[in-house]
């Protein structure tokens, strides 16, 4: 499971799909509709913030955003019927920095074409719930 703080935009098309199916297995995992993956570390920083299925569904909402862009039809009704949090969630510039060269090494390889765009961001542009805090790589991130 990998939920980008990258913004959407960068993700190919399977990158962008994955991203919406693993984003539905989080809600699932954080609403206790599933017994798997209930440890992840990926869930870590929705659980931290006042309203994780809130949180997730603003994400998720982004997800099905770009998703619309691309005339893609993921389904909004698979999005948990919950408030959105109003709020932001920091992620750290080191976690953005991170982020950006695993998604590039990935284009590079499934989608080169992909590859360009977010190569000539250095400062990359992140999913809109996230705003970017100085820091190091999240405690949570498996870097290795």
């Amino acid at each position: 499971m990998r939920l980008w703080s990258l913004h959407p935009g960068y993700l190919d098309a399977s990158g962008l799909t994955a991203q919406w199916r693993e984003g539905l297995l989080a809600q699932a995992v954080l609403a206790g509709r599933t017994r798997g993956y209930t440890q992840h570390p990926q869930l870590t920083r929705w659980r931290a913030t006042p309203d994780p299925l809130g949180a997730l569904a603003s994400f998720l909402d982004g997800i099905h955003a770009e998703s619309l862009a691309r005339d893609y039809r993921f389904d909004p009704t698979r999005i948990d019927a919950v408030d959105r949090w109003p709020g932001v969630v920091e992620v750290t510039a080191g976690q953005v920095a991170f982020e950006r060269e695993h998604l590039l090494a990935k284009l590079r390889e499934r989608s080169p074409e992909h590859a360009p765009v977010l190569q000539a961001d250095a400062d990359a542009r992140v999913h809109p719930l996230f705003r970017v805090v100085p820091g190091p790589i999240a405690d949570w991130e498996r870097a290795g």
